[in-house]
């Protein structure tokens, strides 16, 4: 199955004056000469706007790194943890011990 997949898009990428031909025959018989018109506009469009998309995009990338930072209108929030005056600071507070000694008391005996 795999094989006959990997054939169809090998055929696919050799497509010659003769095969176009048959294709472009074969959309004619199934959508009429009236259609293909409308077709063939409504296909470029699409082309069209993918290709206006994809330049976009590829402007963004490109100027991606070149826009200045944007200016935030955020202000810095007031402090949400009042503070205590005259509180110690971490640098007057003494480290604890290393090993701090821990109340053993023997077991109880009954």
């Amino acid at each position: 199955m795999l094989l006959a997949v990997v054939n169809v898009f090998a055929s696919l990428a050799n497509l010659g004056g003769p095969d176009l031909f048959w294709i472009l025959l074969i959309v004619l018989v199934l959508f009429g000469a009236k259609r293909l018109p409308e077709l063939a506009k409504g296909m470029g469009q699409a082309m069209r706007e993918f290709q206006k998309a994809k330049n976009e995009f590829t402007d963004e990338l490109h100027n991606a790194g070149n826009a200045p930072p944007a200016k935030s209108d955020v202000r810095q929030p007031d402090a949400t943890v009042p503070r205590i005056e005259n509180a110690p600071t971490a640098h007057e507070v003494p480290p604890a011990p290393a090993n701090p000694v821990i109340n053993e008391q023997p077991p109880r005996q009954a």
